[in-house]
């Protein structure tokens, strides 16, 4: 069986507009109770607070948690409080009497706890409302309950205090404003401090404002300082009991018990005003009022003294806060908001300034710009958040590895720079650069586990005239020295690096638009069954021809392509034209020839895109090509940076019949074991293997293995780089299945081949 509080949480919230009903209701009733004739004025005031607790029961339980409603039920208690006291001053006439009696105190006992709850009713509202403290905003209610006090003081609690003809009683129920100014202070706060001002906090603010006057009203009656009827504090209280409840009822009463995001905001002018007239009306007042008693008078002055250090702690508060945030802005524009270490902006100001005395104090600036390896892995395989805590961990223990003076830097995504500065001929850099490669031979702790990542780290010194910038440069590009050498190493930069820089900026421009200007072709080098000396099929390879640079090795733009994302559009053209080649050569050799097949390399930027698959399934189905007639090469290396991403790849390419070959096979991972989990049909021997065969070179033996296991697993062997009679022979008598190499012909334009297309034809 449900809990009631279960019960409860499941209720929707109330709709606005039975807050509103309830508004338009209770004042019909406050003004029935004001302008009706006598015999009315008790239903109307009974009906109004009959109301008022009604909903106050049903508000809070539909529109709030059952942990949010302790406020509530503090108004709640308050609310019965107030009514018990309004009882028995109905049933008991001789507690209105003005002046009051004795007898007053009975009603008084209960609204002093009405006050006390109510009270801290506002303050519970007030702590979880407020997101953050806010210095100006409770300065500001201050300010305004001060200046009530000021005001309550001057013309009630001071003229019952000080008039001999009034009794203790009067005196007593002229203090009865102190818990207004109370409540106003915590009303003003709830205004003030920040987050949306909704309706149920107006309601609230209102209701406030109505108490103070009804007591104000109140008091002035009974301190016989003003004549007027006891209708008009009683009319206040039910709009009190009108307003309160119907911020109950009213959704946005959530609101005033749930934090709510700060909302800073210039200082208004009506905010300006109302300080200007809190400090300045006080002070006239003081200032026009005669001399009277010493107590009064320094009651006054203390009142006026502490609402002229308020408004000096508001400054003082508003140029700290200034000051503050300028610093918080300063550091963000300063340091890396993950790891909280300086970023490019502050490095470069501190080398600047290194630089400036390097020449005089005989100092040598080094940078250590270090990269981490394959760090997209880690984001890929775990998630970002994974990376982040890498990162920070990568931080904290490069920290560890510096001295005091120097500077550690995030400047990147996985990138890092450490500054030092030291005499030329303590080789700092380099013994730092040697630790640090130990250090990241050693596991980071993380919340996945134990996580191993190397780096790349390049090395740049100064005497003092290069500008921070150009040693920053200078250090990523001995940084891309060490990774090309193969990672996890470091080099030092020199001047020749800035040339080699200089030509692949120049051959990464000239890459751009290479495709669209019709500058690349895709040749074609035979793959030859090695039993039969017959065309099995062609290796299609992308070759560019630059109008400025002539020809361009692949060597040297496929690696600068594939980082820089090109090699996903060129991929594609280069599928799509060798498709369409063999489709065309499948033609003229007609439907009795020998099958024949094209093999094409597929980046490790597209083995990682999800859309290869569709690329090849739509190349398939436009061109109409039979799946086991396209081979898709994949290096080893590139499939084992992230076997599980590239299974989910492979698998769904082997689902449409195409078939896989492992390229490069030896140069990477160099192991058999992983084969039997890869959906591949065909291992490509390296030709760094091939190239003493056949003269009992030292390869003999690896390359006997490699045909061994890959035919248990029913696998076929291509090898590559096959360039002598010599070399085939020997990889005949081995029971290898394929070979190219330029022994058959190197890679050629289409038009080039027709030799192989009509041999193989009439064969």
């Amino acid at each position: 069986m449900s809990s009631p509080d279960f019960v409860a949480e499941q209720r929707p919230p109330l709709r606005a507009r039975f807050a509103w009903l309830h508004v338009v209701a209770g004042l019909t009733l406050v003004t029935v109770y004001c302008l009706g004739p006598v015999w009315v004025q008790t239903p109307a005031s009974v009906l109004a607070m009959a109301g008022g607790m009604t909903s106050l029961y049903l508000g809070p339980n539909h529109n709030l948690k059952a942990a949010d409603r302790l406020p509530w039920k503090m108004v709640r208690i308050a609310g019965w409080l107030f009514i018990v006291a309004t009882v028995i001053r109905a049933l008991v006439p001789s507690t209105m009497n003005t002046p009051p009696t004795a007898i007053a105190l009975i009603p008084n006992s209960f609204i002093v706890p009405a006050y006390l709850c109510l009270g801290y009713a506002f303050l519970v509202m007030l702590r979880r409302r407020r997101a953050a403290d806010d210095d100006p905003a409770r300065i500001d209610a201050i300010l305004v309950g001060l200046a009530a006090a000021f005001v309550t003081w001057t013309f009630v609690i001071s003229p019952a205090v000080y008039d001999s003809n009034l009794s203790g009683y009067q005196v007593l129920d002229a203090l009865f404003p102190i818990f207004d100014v109370v409540m106003l202070i915590l009303v003003a706060q709830l205004m003030l401090a920040g987050g949306v001002q909704q309706v149920a906090l107006w309601l609230m603010i209102v209701a406030a404002a109505c108490m103070f006057v009804g007591d104000l009203l109140f008091s002035l009656r009974d301190a016989q300082l003003i004549d007027i009827s006891p209708m008009a504090s009683n009319a206040a209280f039910l709009l009190m009991f009108v307003l309160i409840p119907a911020a109950a009822l009213h959704p946005s009463t959530r609101t005033l018990v749930q934090p709510q995001k700060v909302v800073v905001r210039d200082l208004s002018k009506l905010r300006m005003t109302v300080i200007g007239l809190v400090v300045v009306v006080p002070t006239i007042i003081t200032s026009l009022m005669p001399v009277g008693a010493v107590v009064n008078d320094l009651i006054r002055a203390g009142l006026c003294a502490l609402i002229v250090l308020s408004v000096l702690g508001r400054v003082v508060r508003s140029n700290n806060s200034r000051v503050k945030a300028e610093k918080v802005t300063r550091r963000r524009a300063t340091h890396d908001a993950l790891t909280d270490l300086p970023n490019r902006e502050l490095l470069s100001e501190t080398v600047s300034r290194w630089a400036d005395r390097a020449a005089s104090d005989h100092l040598e600036i080094s940078l250590l710009f270090i990269d981490l390896d394959r760090f997209k892995m880690v984001n890929d395989h775990w998630g970002h958040e994974v990376g982040d805590e890498l990162l920070c961990a990568v931080a904290g223990r490069l920290g560890e590895q510096v001295r005091a003076e120097d500077v550690v830097a995030r400047i990147g995504g996985d990138e890092f720079v450490i500054a030092l500065a030291s005499p030329s001929h303590l080789r700092l850099a380099e013994s730092l650069a040697d630790r640090l490669l130990e250090e990241f031979g050693k596991p980071f702790e993380l919340s996945v586990g134990d996580v191993v990542v190397s780096a790349s780290i390049g090395v740049a010194k100064s005497t003092g005239g290069a500008h921070a910038l150009e040693l920053i440069r200078d250090a990523d590009t001995a940084m891309y020295k060490a990774k090309g050498s193969g990672r996890n190493a470091y080099a030092l930069f020199d001047t020749s690096l800035r040339d080699q820089v200089r030509d692949r900026v120049k051959l990464e421009q000239a890459l751009r638009g290479a495709l669209e200007r019709g500058e690349l072709a895709v040749y074609f080098q035979p793959i030859v069954d090695v039993a039969g000396d017959e065309l099995d099929g062609f290796e299609s390879l992308m070759r560019w021809t630059s109008p400025e640079l002539g020809f361009v090795s692949p060597d040297e733009f496929i690696p600068i392509a594939e980082e820089t994302g090109m090699i996903e559009e060129m991929g594609a053209w280069s599928l799509r034209e060798s498709v369409r080649q063999l489709q065309e050569w499948l033609v003229l050799r007609g439907p009795h020839a020998r099958p024949i097949h094209v093999s094409v390399n597929v980046a490790v930027r597209q083995l990682r895109d999800g859309a290869l698959v569709k690329l090849v399934d739509d190349v398939l189905r436009e061109t109409g090509l039979p799946p086991e007639a396209l081979w898709l090469e994949i290096t080893e290396s590139g499939v084992m940076e992230d076997i599980e991403a590239a299974l989910l790849t492979l698998n769904a390419l082997h689902s449409l019949g195409v078939t896989l070959c492992i390229d490069d096979f030896g140069t990477g991972y160099s192991s058999l074991s992983y084969l039997h989990r890869l959906p591949v049909g065909v291992v490509k021997i390296d030709r760094s293997f091939i190239m003493d065969v056949g003269e009992a070179g030292t390869n003999e033996p690896i390359v006997r293995a490699v045909l061994a296991m890959t035919h248990a697993m029913g696998h076929r062997v291509v090898a590559e780089g096959v360039e002598t009679e010599l070399q085939r022979d020997w990889l005949r008598a081995q029971g290898c299945d394929l070979v190219q190499g330029w022994f058959y012909g190197k890679a050629e334009r289409p038009e080039n081949l027709m030799n192989w297309i009509d041999r193989s034809v009439s064969a």
